[in-house]
């Protein structure tokens, strides 16, 4: 059980002093976006000054022999802090056989990992999860057409993107989604006109309530990073979620998302696999787009977590590169969870302390710990919040 040091990513799109604030650090001006903990080679983690994915390529036993025998040897899953001041792209993330069959055809085309047009850049799903720690907003899949088509009715906006929109209201099921977002790609010259249009309209129906207002308010947000930008009629067809605190989302392989605004927790596969859909200067590769997105209607389901045992919430992923808790710890000793497995643990907020049988650690906000799969039993114990992480499978 020893500490570990993670990376800080400053993307444009993260906030200034939230990541900060937790790490007990001054910023300094830059966007903090993320914060990763794990043996990602872009960020990977350190402990005593070595890169994680070289500590285990030295020592496989800290993964445990079911990990290690499930994942080759590779570290399964990433956990972030991340912030976000505005949106992010939207984006989905492959399942493995269409990450494997996309990785192998862009390496056989000799395209560099870092070559703009790449969009697999490993063979691996992207499952995430992200859990609130403050107010949270994102989008999350696609609402059942004929609803949105009733949205843009509210808005004004049916008669006027009738050419763009239209499927929503003569067909049905993912087709007419699919159809719809994938016209949005193609708008260009004299029709980017529609996007100010949707503008305008949003603007006068600002102050509206409900679903009808929310969307309006979404297209300003969006309007004011992206101006003009086409994947904003693509982000009207999708579901507006808001995580409050403790909250949490899993978004499965092949569902459209983009994170708005707020931190979070985000655990997710070890992947750095990206199909970017929208709201971006990036690569959009629409036909891995079409295979890998799942463009049928969906209600986000929010978690609340189950309270395991007391002071202790998990957040199951069902998939096989992660698992997630959220520990309240108090004066009572708590019982780390998944005992013989390798784990993350990080500390979000006040002091604790993890003890087993060799090693004590006072810990404060900010910092991390990792615990091999070999350690003794480790106990919990402090004020503070505590975020533990730990492969699916055990």
């Amino acid at each position: 059980m020893q500490e570990i040091h993670g990376t800080v990513m400053h993307f444009p799109w993260g906030t200034a002093d939230a990541i900060p604030a937790i790490l007990g650090v001054q910023g300094d001006g830059r966007p903090f976006a993320e914060y990763w903990l794990g043996a990602h080679a872009v960020g990977p983690s350190r402990v005593n000054g070595t890169r994680l994915d070289e500590l285990i390529a030295a020592d496989p036993s800290i993964l445990g022999p079911v990990a290690l025998r499930q994942f080759g040897g590779r570290f399964p899953f990433l956990m972030k802090i991340l912030s976000a001041r505005h949106a992010l792209s939207l984006q989905a993330h492959p399942a493995r056989a269409e990450a494997a069959e996309g990785f192998a055809a862009e390496e056989a085309a000799g395209l560099a990992l870092d070559d703009p047009r790449r969009c697999f850049k490993d063979d691996w799903a992207k499952p995430e999860t992200l859990i609130a720690l403050t107010d949270f907003r994102l989008l999350l899949g696609f609402r059942t057409p004929t609803l949105t088509y009733a949205l843009f009715e509210q808005l004004g906006l049916a008669q006027v993107l009738d050419s763009v929109i239209g499927p929503l209201k003569l067909r049905r099921g993912p087709a007419a989604t699919e159809e719809v977002f994938l016209e949005t790609r193609t708008l260009e010259g004299d029709r980017l006109e529609l996007v100010n249009r949707v503008l305008v309209a949003a603007v006068a129906h600002a102050d509206d309530p409900g679903p009808a207002g929310d969307l309006a308010r979404l297209i300003i947000e969006l309007d004011e990073f992206f101006p003009g930008d086409p994947g904003i009629i693509a982000a009207c067809l999708m579901n507006l979620v808001t995580l409050r605190p403790g909250q949490a989302i899993h978004v499965p392989a092949g569902q459209m998302h983009a994170h708005l605004s707020g931190t979070g927790i985000e655990l997710m596969a070890n992947s750095d696999n990206v199909l970017r859909g929208g709201l971006t200067a990036k690569h959009i590769a629409v036909d891995a787009l079409v295979r890998a997105v799942d463009f049928g209607e969906s209600s986000p389901r929010v978690l609340n977590g189950t309270e395991r045992s007391p002071g202790v919430w998990s957040y199951p992923s069902e998939c096989p590169e992660f698992d997630v808790w959220r520990i309240e710890c108090g004066p009572d000793p708590i019982s780390l969870p998944a005992h013989g497995a390798v784990r993350i643990a990080l500390v979000t907020s006040g002091d604790v302390v993890l003890e087993d049988a060799r090693t004590r650690l006072d810990l404060e906000h900010g910092q991390a710990v990792l615990i091999p799969a070999d350690n003794p039993p480790v106990r919990l114990w402090g004020h503070g919040q505590v975020f533990l992480s730990a492969p699916g499978i055990r």
